[in-house]
C-alpha cells in the first residue's frame, strides 16, 4: 500500500485501515482486503442482491487481493453486464463481485470476513430496484472505490 506504514498488527498507521481476511465456505476462495474495520455496508434490494441477500461493503481494486481459486471461480452476468456476479463453483458462495455501481472496486461481503478485524458495522438501504434514480440521489457511492 502506497505511503502507509504498516503496523505488526496488520493496520495501517496513517489510513486506519485494516487487513481483513476472508473468503467462500468452502475455503477454495480466499482473499484480503484493506478498510476500515468499521464497515459501511450496503443493502440492495435489487433483483438479484434480494434474492441472494447481498450485503457488501466497497472498496478500490487496489486494495483488495484475491489469494487463491481463481480458477474456482465463476461469474454470472445480466442487464448490462457491468456487475460481475463472481462465485464459487463449488460451494457457492459470493465473497465478493464487481458491483455496477463501482465497476473499478469490489464489493465485499462483510459475513464472509473471518472473526476479528471488524469493529462495527453501519447498514444503509440502498434502493436497487430505482438504480439510476438512486445513484444520482447517492452521489459519494461511486467515491467509494476511488
Amino acid at each position: 500500500m502506497a505511503n502507509a506504514t504498516q503496523t505488526g498488527l496488520g493496520q495501517s498507521e496513517d489510513t486506519g485501515r485494516v487487513m481483513h481476511t476472508g473468503g467462500c465456505h468452502c475455503g477454495a476462495v480466499r482473499f484480503e482486503v484493506w478498510s476500515s474495520p468499521d464497515l459501511h455496508v450496503f443493502n440492495c434490494n435489487c433483483s438479484i442482491c434480494t434474492k441472494k441477500q447481498n450485503r457488501h461493503f466497497i472498496v478500490p481494486k487496489s486494495q483488495f487481493t484475491l489469494l487463491q481459486g481463481v480458477e474456482n471461480m465463476t461469474t454470472y452476468t445480466f442487464n448490462t453486464h457491468t456487475a460481475k456476479h463472481t462465485f464459487c463453483k463449488t460451494c457457492g458462495v459470493q465473497s465478493f463481485y464487481t458491483p455496477r455501481s463501482n465497476p473499478d472496486g469490489y464489493g465485499v461481503a462483510p459475513h464472509c470476513l473471518d472473526p476479528g478485524t471488524v469493529h462495527s458495522v453501519k447498514v444503509e438501504d440502498f434502493c436497487g430496484e430505482k438504480w439510476e434514480e438512486s445513484m444520482e440521489a447517492h452521489q459519494a457511492i461511486r467515491s467509494m472505490s476511488k
